[in-house]
């Protein structure tokens, strides 16, 4: 739409205002967009994890069943105490065994990214050698 009010084709200013005002409707939809798109992510995420945890509360209770399950084996061939007793021992021991797997796995590491720092370290050494 010229402002001259002749027939002639807009004006840079005319199409540069147009260009601006377009441009800042486009970013406000994409905008919009994506915040529309990562709110339905979003719940889709919190459904999936609601669900992970039920399965893990599920899969806990279903460890302790069988568990009850090899005591009351166990009990058929040893007094009820002695069954219980036995279970409860190897779940300890496979608990320690774990704990030990688990320490000796942290073991040398630290919270510092080596390979990171000897990398920026060397660029940097790099740079200077080239200024």
């Amino acid at each position: 739409m010229p402002t001259s009010g002749s027939s002639e084709e807009p004006s840079v200013a005319d199409l540069v205002d147009r260009l601006s005002e377009q441009t800042a409707r486009l970013v406000r939809d994409e905008l919009k967009l994506a915040r529309a798109e990562y709110t339905e992510k979003a719940k889709q995420g919190g459904t999936a994890a609601g669900l992970f945890g039920a399965s893990a509360i599920l899969a806990w209770f279903g460890v302790g069943a069988l568990l009850a399950t090899l005591i009351l084996l166990l009990a058929l061939f040893l007094p009820s105490w002695a069954a219980a007793l036995i279970v409860t021992a190897v779940v300890f021991l496979v608990a320690a065994i774990a704990a030990l797997l688990g320490k000796k796995k942290t073991e040398g590491l630290t919270p510092t990214p080596e390979r990171t720092v000897e990398t920026v370290r060397r660029d940097a050494r790099e740079i200077k050698e080239r200024i």
